[in-house]
């Protein structure tokens, strides 16, 4: 596949996601003073799934067996498509969390797998491995501080 395919396949979730706007959700919710804006989400966002598509393209242009980590990738990308939609749309920060845990187990074997067939390409995903485990901490903050208000 080319480039644009892989990079475009790594858009999906971004595609989900804005099905699912809830900015003034998101505002109501007791947050700890290190949790980013709101805006900056989006262009961290942007960066994060281009570097994961051009990751996921460098292994598969590699040739030979790479089915294994495209299956980790896909496994990763559907985990963090599903994110948004039970954290905004079922507005469960709870359930949210339990997801972005499955992501970042998924993403470690994934940057594992990428590392061993293609190092540049596990690299590339560095930053997004980073800002998942920056956001796992983060959902575990806002679950923490509003698991005792109501959902909605």
């Amino acid at each position: 596949m080319r480039l644009v395919t892989w990079l475009a396949i790594s858009f999906v979730p971004a595609l989900i996601g804005f099905r699912f706007p809830a900015p003034e959700y998101y505002a109501r919710l007791q947050k700890p003073s290190w949790a980013p804006p709101g805006w900056l989400f989006g262009p961290v966002w942007t960066v994060l799934y281009a570097l994961m598509g051009i990751a996921a393209w460098l292994v598969a242009a590699k040739g030979g067996s790479s089915r294994t980590p495209l299956v980790l990738w896909s496994a990763q990308l559907g985990l963090n498509a599903t994110w948004t939609p039970v954290f905004f749309g079922l507005r469960a920060p709870g359930l949210a969390l339990v997801n972005i845990v499955l992501l970042w187990l998924a993403l470690v074997g994934t940057v594992s797998a990428f590392f061993s067939r293609r190092p540049l390409a596990g690299a590339l995903l560095i930053p997004y491995l980073a800002w998942v485990s920056f956001a796992t901490a983060l959902n575990f903050e806002i679950w923490r501080r509003n698991r005792t208000a109501r959902r909605g």
